[in-house]
């Protein structure tokens, strides 16, 4: 069928099963907020007091629904109000689509009316970047866009729209949402000898656990092991606050329990972490006891900020479960006494 650029980019967002959009209009997105008007009934536009908030918004929907965020802003200011939000976005790797709207391809270069570099400004902070320049090519942006920001590690993607791509026409023909192959650990035996060998184990979780939706498998880990389990910032929630196993976050924010346990434990079972200044403080120092077992989907985190003994590249949930269907269950009684006494010390 033929749509304008609008009505496709409209439909593809409902292929991909987007229910809210965060955003403020513009001028260079009008055209598509008729269509979100018409489409009101399948998709809620949350109209926010400033582009900003949008973003953090989008964010927030992505974090606790586990979808995808999306949020829309018009040209020149409205698009660099988006700044900060997705830059938020891909420092704690949310999957997040910010699109934006410009002039159009006939005034861009020309410094027009609310016109700036959008593309080039969100280079260094998305996963990935486009700027469309042929009605014809937007459906497969889009599409691509919301893989993109999915697989793998999770991220932010920017698409910016010139204001003629809303109102020319292109055939559309809708497609099913491509499928998000998780990446498979392959778990060495190595790491299970670690794991059988060591007396005082901790489990470190961050983000990456809840966006593996892999907080019951974390959780059965730790009691399965007989080890307390710390958060980053990103990760708590992973497990019940009330849990006896849990020991708060850790780092220059963390609790005192916490921080004594690092330096304590003789094994850390890191998961879904980046090891961040804010937790590891002076790396020379950081969990001098312990042998480093790290679990991520990115290559990128392997070694970058610590030093580890073993790791282990792919999907948390997929990893956990399959450390589960190969682990006893082990007792650490004097272990968890320690964490005990140091929870009511330092409560």
């Amino acid at each position: 069928m033929k749509l304008n650029g609008a009505q496709i980019l409209i439909e593809c967002l409902k292929e991909q099963g987007v229910d809210t959009l965060f955003g403020y209009p513009g001028a260079a997105t009008i055209i598509i907020y008729d269509e979100l008007y018409k489409n009101r009934d399948n998709i809620t536009h949350i109209l926010t007091s400033h582009e900003q908030g949008a973003t953090h918004a989008a964010e927030g929907y992505a974090k606790s629904t586990n979808q995808v965020g999306v949020c829309i802003a018009t040209s020149g200011p409205g698009s660099t109000n988006l700044v900060t939000g997705i830059a938020d976005a891909y420092l704690d790797s949310v999957p997040l689509i910010a699109i934006t709207g410009n002039v159009p391809l006939s005034q861009i270069g020309n410094d027009s009316f609310q016109e700036v570099d959008s593309h080039g400004i969100m280079m260094p902070i998305t996963k990935h970047n486009y700027m469309v320049k042929d009605v014809n090519d937007l459906a497969g942006v889009v599409r691509e866009a919301f893989y993109i920001a999915q697989e793998g590690r999770p991220g932010p993607v920017h698409i910016d729209i010139p204001k003629n791509i809303t109102t020319d026409i292109a055939e559309y023909t809708p497609e099913k949402p491509r499928e998000i192959i998780k990446m498979k650990p392959v778990i060495p035996a190595a790491i299970y000898e670690m794991i059988a060998e060591a007396k005082q184990p901790l489990i470190f979780a961050g983000g990456g656990i809840t966006r593996a939706d892999a907080d019951a498998e974390v959780t059965a880990l730790a009691e399965r092991l007989g080890a307390p389990l710390s958060t980053s910032m990103m990760g708590i929630g992973c497990i019940p606050k009330e849990h006896p196993l849990h020991i708060g976050f850790v780092g220059m924010h963390g609790s005192m329990t916490s921080n004594i346990t690092f330096n304590q434990a003789d094994l850390i079972i890191c998961i879904g972490v980046r090891f961040s200044d804010r937790v590891v403080g002076n790396e020379k120092l950081f969990a001098k006891k312990a042998k480093i077992i790290q679990f991520d989907i990115d290559p990128a985190e392997i070694n970058k900020n610590v030093a580890i003994d073993d790791y282990v590249i792919g999907d948390a949930k997929m990893a956990l479960i399959e450390l589960l269907a190969n682990l006893e269950q082990k007792q650490n009684p004097d272990w968890i006494a320690t964490i005990k006494g140091l929870k009511e010390k330092y409560a």
